[in-house]
């Protein structure tokens, strides 16, 4: 009686345990962030994800640039702004590839406190149907762009000491977590952001920089609808089952995720859970969340096992019906 006692007190009290040692080991430590009177240069803010994240920040009180390549389009996201806020906004126009111009106007933008590098092309397809110059266009843009920002706006954040804590975000996609049938290129270049976050949050961390990865779904841009067109019919039919999100919901999810200093930031629950599957040696400031993470990355595993079960087969169904190798009536793939 006596040892079993002993073993429902050391089941009762391990969860505690682990907690708190989850807690001692947890680094960076928590953090909060704040926008309002602070400088928040948002890149691809023209339009879509960049547009909502300025007219939010704007809204709760922070000086605010936006950075993309067509005049026009920026021209017409001020107005937005300035309709939807009273906050007039400063714009520049740049391209991402090009890092004299991006230094040109991260200079004339003057410090900056929080930097969103959310610009991205995403042209879906079959890596053996895509020219190289796409893929290379792809992984210059969403890659070597945010490359070019942080060595730009880096030696400015880092003066900035007395201003409290800073931040650099960049805006990658749930592509970045796993990779789908027809986004090789796209996914490439979204992975490469996560290398870059986790070792350039050691580099900055002593400077009181905080990184953040925001990992969104399909978001309702019109960009999607083009992105949709262009789809191969196996991406479509694999990524079925993920929503959209709105832009607004997604620029909200980010920001309260820098705003907290949270290194990987979800949009919606199946990126919760794309999250805990993937957290590998990411840092992680919430003792709670690290410990959902311990407790729930077995079971992760094997949902993770059993989508690549699933994804698998409609890849083979639909190449052995597309094939001539298959008779009969086009099977339903299995979704979840």
């Amino acid at each position: 009686m006596e040892a079993l006692n002993s073993l429902y007190l050391l089941l009762l009290f391990s969860p505690i345990l682990v907690y708190h040692l989850l807690n001692f080991l947890i680094r960076p430590k928590p953090t909060k962030i704040q926008i309002k009177n602070k400088h928040v240069f948002i890149t691809g803010g023209s339009s879509g994800i960049g547009l909502a994240l300025a007219q939010q920040s704007a809204s709760q009180g922070a000086k605010v640039s936006i950075l993309a390549r067509d005049p026009d389009k920026l021209e017409e996201a001020k107005n937005t702004i300035r309709l939807s806020t009273g906050i007039e906004v400063n714009t520049f126009s740049a391209d991402v590839r090009d890092y004299d111009a991006v230094k040109n106007a991260v200079n004339q933008a003057g410090p900056i406190d929080v930097l969103i590098c959310n610009q991205g092309v995403f042209i879906p397809g079959e890596l053996r149907e895509q020219d190289l110059e796409t893929v290379g266009f792809m992984l210059d843009v969403n890659l070597m762009g945010c490359f070019h920002l942080i060595k730009a706006a880096l030696p400015g954040m880092v003066k900035r000491k007395d201003r409290g804590p800073g931040a650099i975000a960049l805006m990658s996609s749930q592509a970045g977590q796993v990779g789908i049938y027809g986004y090789t290129a796209y996914s490439a270049s979204k992975f490469g952001l996560r290398g870059l976050g986790e070792a350039l949050q050691q580099e900055v961390i002593s400077e009181d920089i905080h990184v953040s990865l925001i990992f969104p779904p399909d978001t309702d841009t019109p960009g999607l609808v083009e992105e949709n067109k262009k789809r191969p019919e196996l991406t479509s039919i694999i990524a079925a089952s993920s929503g959209a999100m709105t832009a607004d919901a997604v620029a909200q999810k980010a920001l309260n995720g820098i705003k907290s200093g949270t290194f990987i930031v979800p949009c919606n629950f199946e990126g919760l859970l794309l999250s805990i599957a993937t957290a590998g040696l990411s840092p992680q400031r919430s003792s709670l969340m690290a410990f959902v993470e311990v407790l729930a990355a077995g079971v992760l595993r094997i949902a993770g096992l059993f989508f690549q079960w699933n994804w698998y087969g409609i890849i083979a169904n639909w190449r052995a019906q597309n094939d001539g190798m298959f008779s009969g009536s086009r099977m339903k793939p299995f979704i979840i």
